[in-house]
């Protein structure tokens, strides 16, 4: 397997973006409320590292392939989970779950994984090895189950009314863009195949890259800045809470003295 120049400088530029992006991610403190978001960021970081060492140390065999394909289980594994920490993040506003939010959600990742493994099985990719058809209908899976549940995400937190934390919204208006480009080229690349024209699977790869460096880039800035202050309430509902606590304040005291008699 041999890499053009623009291969090069797009796959340095995605490692540099990676580790700018840990850097980020440690600096101002997001690591801790996204561990997983971090941990998937990292593995991107080790698999560049190791897929170079393996394509320049081990250019002969199937040594390279086998390192992706193991590596991109892993990473499809890290993006669901990612999807699945946002969620956490949206739907425990206050460390437990909305109230009757878990079950819609658990009901819409089981449809979500249905439809997404319904369409992997109805398409058959044109390939060279089963192989690579194996990997194809992989990321299709995988981009077509995070479009879904992102979509999902955002239905069920608009109809019950949950805000969107700034640094959660940003990762997952990334990670939702991301998906859907990979979606659109998995889906092309299902017509065209990887034996039909290597140039078009070339250039459907690099538009997956960019997406990606775009995303990168959106997700340091974003996560570099402190996110906004709460709004300060209006006073007239200052009002209404400060009235609504001196009557339940009083009906306590009604209540005890009740108890006392």
């Amino acid at each position: 397997m041999t890499l053009s120049g623009f291969d090069r400088f797009i796959w340095a530029a995605g490692f540099a973006g990676n580790l700018a992006l840990l850097f980020v991610l440690f600096r101002r403190y997001r690591a801790r409320p996204f561990p997983i978001f971090t941990a998937w960021i990292a593995l991107s970081v080790v698999r560049t590292v190791v897929l170079y060492v393996v394509l320049n140390r081990l250019p002969t065999g199937n040594a390279y392939t086998d390192f992706y394909s193991s590596f991109n289980v892993v990473d499809e594994v890290l993006q669901f989970l990612v999807i699945c920490e946002l969620a956490f993040h949206v739907f425990r506003p206050t460390g437990v779950w909305a109230r009757d939010v878990r079950k819609t959600f658990v009901i819409m990742l089981f449809a979500s994984a249905v439809v997404a493994l319904s369409m992997t099985w109805l398409s058959v990719p044109p390939t060279r090895t089963a192989l690579q058809g194996l990997i194809l209908r992989g990321n299709f899976f995988s981009a077509a189950l995070m479009s879904e549940l992102f979509a999902a995400i955002v239905v069920l937190s608009a109809t019950a009314g949950l805000p969107w934390k700034t640094h959660v919204a940003r990762i997952a208006q990334g990670l939702g863009a991301y998906s859907f480009v990979c979606v659109a080229r998995d889906i092309a690349l299902h017509y065209v195949g990887l034996s039909a024209d290597g140039r078009v699977f070339t250039e459907l790869s690099h538009l997956r890259i960019l997406s990606y460096l775009g995303c990168q880039a959106y997700w340091i800035v974003m996560l570099w800045q402190e996110a906004p202050a709460p709004r300060a309430l209006p006073e007239s509902m200052r009002t209404q809470i400060f009235a609504l606590q001196e009557r339940v304040e009083y009906d306590l005291l009604k209540i005890r003295a009740w108890r006392r008699d």
